[in-house]
């Protein structure tokens, strides 16, 4: 495998991690919340994180890379996504929960924008990120504007 195609595989991977850890996040999320608007949502949403992780990963692939099909050591450990054990304590606080998965969607968004700002990126891996940060963003947004309308 040549430079480029590893350097690809090496940050898809770092991305697939990412968003293997954001999905269990909001699998952990709609098994906590106390409204099942946020259950619901929480529940689409981790399941719209395992479609971009099987994308990605199937985009390693085209480079002759072996996909990350787990999270990353740092998420087993402690999911870095979202830290709900804290925001769970109180009682189900459905705006701690919230705030929590904020913190979460601004990491995973300033990973995906830093990957799209990787000069050294093939265009069709660049690609591939880009159609997968559309929905990073606008989930972030969204969440976002929730937080913000909790207030």
């Amino acid at each position: 495998m040549d430079s480029t195609h590893h350097h690809a595989v090496k940050v898809l991977n770092s991305l697939i991690e990412t968003t293997l850890d954001s999905a269990n996040g909001y699998k952990e999320a709609a098994e906590n919340a106390d409204s099942s608007q946020y259950k619901t949502m929480f529940a689409q949403r981790s399941q719209k994180r395992m479609e971009i992780t099987r994308e990605l990963q199937a985009e390693v692939r085209t480079f002759g890379g072996e996909p990350e099909d787990d999270q990353s050591l740092l998420g087993k450990a402690h999911n870095k996504f979202v830290d709900l054990k804290a925001a769970l304590t109180g009682g189900h606080d459905d705006k701690a929960v919230i705030t929590e998965v904020e913190r979460g969607e601004d990491f995973i968004k300033g990973k995906y924008e830093h990957a799209l700002k990787d000069d050294d990126l093939p265009p069709t891996a660049r690609q591939a990120v880009q159609r997968a940060y559309v929905t990073i963003k606008a989930d972030h947004d969204e969440v976002s504007a929730l937080k913000h309308s909790l207030n």
